[in-house]
């Protein structure tokens, strides 16, 4: 053993235990930083003088030669991170869908002065009181006024329902959008897949590289969100360390977390090949009709039907497309599509029963319709007649006033193309069916996110940086480091003594 022994001893302390607070300074400086988790030193004992052998130190005994530092590996516990992910794709979905029955419960406000009840309520009255005074001006004035606000209401919700789909279907988007979210899927994924390689750099030299790996780990739980995913690590050499992550796999999954597809592959972390996902549209139909993983001829399809029932409810994207609309069989379902498909048919119902029952009057034409729909585009307008002259429109019909009571009575009376049910009836159960989905929807929604908070509280309690933990490292480390200091000084005074004050008797 070298008479310096001590010392290098001492100075291995040093640099380990100054390690350690680095690593200390690096949490603490990180502790508001999102996603960064808490990084520890490792230390082990350096290999000891064993006993005396022909190729073995002669030194008698055992003899430690102190501390090595091992690796930095950070605190990260992959049960949780998948149990957070998971939560997280349900929260996606549910929080996509609550956001968009939130808008149309706004555009509906029901009831209120402004929304279509009221002003419907407004023109049956106005047909009521026109039916008591049918000669009246002034009430067929105030008829004409009350229709046409009641058209004006039909329009505006059934545009505003359109836009809004519009609006969902930006968000949605394709593979070409920059701003939707089947573009940030593509986005992420060659992220992670950028993240892997460099990880792969560094591992292959034995090193871990921790604030990579939260990098990578950030974008999987954004990734999570949008869309359904199992990540699985391969290792990235022979050299790695076993504690190393290795290389990321992501792939769609069904709603239990096993894949269901084998082309349903994003990104396959031992290649690095990636598969971009885009959404595919029915523009006869006006909503989603599949998704598609890759390009040219490696393109896989898969039925947006199929999709749904596999996926489940998981993922904003799955979200945005369950209230847009999707292609199911010879038909379409979706929130925002069925319901603006409940009030065009309601509207073409009544404007179909009141014109009849207005044409119905020998003093009117049977080509003269009081309300005028379009079919395409379902917008609705009073007669330009009736509302250049209201003192024409008829109200006695073939009796005192009765084509005026007949014509308020449509609201009252059971339509068979709205299922036996009244106009009136009829709007009370959209609005009915609306406000249960989405006070059901909400209820998930909040049920979601105090999932998502627990998994990500017990996540954070084993990678989270504590202040209270890591100051308390930190005096730990620095007494560490003043006693190693303190040995070698202590040595430096043996060797003075030995070196500078033995051997000089006789001098």
């Amino acid at each position: 053993m070298s008479t310096f022994h001590g010392l290098e001893m001492a100075k291995q302390a040093l640099f380990a235990q100054r390690s350690a607070l680095s690593t200390t300074a690096h949490n603490i400086s990180n502790v508001n930083t999102k996603g960064y988790s808490r990084q520890r030193v490792s230390f082990e004992a350096a290999p000891a003088y064993t006993v005396p052998g022909l190729n073995r130190p002669v030194t008698s005994g055992q003899m430690g030669t102190g501390v090595e530092t091992g690796v930095i590996e950070r605190i990260r516990n992959k049960f949780l991170d998948h149990q957070y992910r998971s939560e997280n794709s349900k929260s996606g979905f549910w929080e996509s869908k609550s956001e968009a029955l939130h808008r149309l419960e706004q555009l509906m406000n029901e009831p209120s002065e402004s929304g279509i009840s009221h002003t419907m309520n407004q023109f049956w009255e106005s047909l009521k009181e026109l039916s008591s005074n049918p000669d009246n001006k002034g009430a067929k004035s105030v008829v004409a006024q009350h229709a046409e606000a009641f058209a004006g209401a039909l329009n505006y919700t059934s545009d505003s329902i359109l836009s809004q789909r519009n609006d969902i279907k930006e968000m949605i988007g394709d593979a070409e959008d920059k701003n939707s979210l089947t573009y940030k899927v593509n986005d992420l994924i060659d992220k992670i897949n950028r993240l892997n390689d460099q990880i792969k750099q560094v591992e292959v030299h034995g090193n871990l590289p921790n604030d990579l790996y939260d990098q990578r780990d950030n974008l999987i739980d954004d990734l999570s969100n949008i869309v359904h995913v199992k990540v699985t690590y391969t290792q990235s050499g022979e050299h790695a360390l076993d504690s190393a992550d290795g290389l990321a796999t992501i792939e769609l999954v069904n709603s239990h977390g096993n894949a269901f597809d084998d082309r349903m592959l994003l990104l396959n972390g031992e290649n690095g090949q990636t598969q971009q996902l885009d959404v595919v549209y029915d523009d006869d139909k006006d909503a989603v009709s599949g998704i598609t993983l890759g390009e040219g001829d490696q393109m896989h399809a898969i039925d947006i039907e199929e999709f749904k029932d596999l996926v489940g409810k998981n993922g904003s994207l799955m979200g945005h497309i369950d209230s847009y609309g999707y292609v199911s069989g010879e038909g379409v379902k979706g929130t925002h599509f069925e319901l603006l498909q409940d009030l065009h048919k309601m509207t073409s119902a009544f404007v179909e029963e009141f014109n009849t029952v207005y044409q119905s009057s020998d003093n009117v034409n049977d080509d003269f319709s009081f309300f005028v729909l379009d079919e395409e585009t379902y917008e609705l307008h009073v007669n330009e007649a009736i509302i250049e002259h209201p003192e024409n429109i008829d109200a006695n019909g073939n009796g005192y006033g009765n084509l005026a009571g007949a014509l308020a009575d449509v609201f009252d009376d059971p339509l068979e193309e709205l299922d036996g049910v009244t106009v009136n009836k009829y709007f009370e159960s959209i609005i009915g069916e609306l406000g249960a989905e989405a006070q059901e929807i909400n209820r998930m929604s909040a049920n979601a996110d105090i999932l998502r908070a627990q998994v990500d509280g017990k996540r954070m309690s084993v990678s989270g940086v504590s202040l209270d933990e890591e100051m308390t490292n930190m005096i730990k480390f620095q007494h560490a480091y003043n006693a190693a200091a303190r040995s070698m000084t202590a040595t430096d005074e043996l060797l003075d003594r030995i070196i500078n004050n033995m051997g000089l008797v006789g001098r």
